[in-house]
């Protein structure tokens, strides 16, 4: 075989190895005024939170539980992990500035692995599952054509487990989990799982971080 065509195999595994580049949603939401919420899941809220509380456009992040009852959507009941409920986070934003698909890409990019299931880094359970909890069907529609996207282009080396549901309630977390990176950075936690997605969100996606 030719040099030229070894390089070309040799790049083709490079790409493989690395996966492909992250791509932008090619269906997002119409434009539209004043602030929309999205309510993803992504793990521990405490890191997902810390990545979308300097996303340009983002207007405030709460921490909560989705996915099961009201009557057991308390820290204790859902780290049983038979509440139904996942950690996910209430986003409340601007979509003027950043739109729902952006977000989908820095849930899908940065916040999250969303090949793994029932699993975020160091936590286990249903209570870290990846999930979309949509509020309409845009949000339904821009989430699923989001995943084929990334299927097609074989950006993860595994198959995306994300799933994508219709929100029935979020019921917000207790206060001393709210901003709580912001308020621990000195916790190994946050230090060895959160602080490093939003180092990483800063060097992928520059343009969607809030300016100082």
């Amino acid at each position: 075989m030719k040099t030229g065509k070894w390089l070309g195999v040799l790049l083709a595994v490079a790409m493989t190895a690395a996966g492909a580049e992250f791509p932008d949603p090619a269906l997002d939401q119409k434009p539209a005024k004043g602030l929309q919420k999205a309510v993803l899941a992504g793990g521990c809220f405490w890191c997902t939170e810390a990545v979308f509380e300097v996303v340009e456009g983002v207007k405030s992040v709460v921490s909560g539980y989705s996915g099961g009852a009201k009557e057991t959507a308390d820290y204790r009941r859902v780290s049983m992990g038979d509440t139904g409920h996942a950690e996910c986070i209430e986003i409340t934003y601007d979509p003027a500035v950043v739109t729902y698909g952006q977000l989908l890409r820095v849930f899908f990019e940065v916040a999250h692995d969303p090949t793994t299931l029932n699993r975020q880094g160091p936590d286990t359970g249903p209570q870290y599952r990846s999930a979309v909890f949509y509020l309409n069907e845009e949000q339904k529609q821009v989430a699923r054509a989001y995943i084929r996207q990334l299927e097609a282009a074989h950006v993860f080396k595994k198959k995306i487990v994300t799933e994508v549901s219709a929100l029935k309630g979020f019921y917000p977390a207790e206060a001393y989990h709210q901003d709580y990176a912001a308020q621990n950075p000195g916790n190994p936690y946050i230090a060895y799982n959160a602080a490093p997605k939003v180092a990483k969100l800063r060097k992928a996606c520059p343009r969607l971080v809030r300016k100082k």
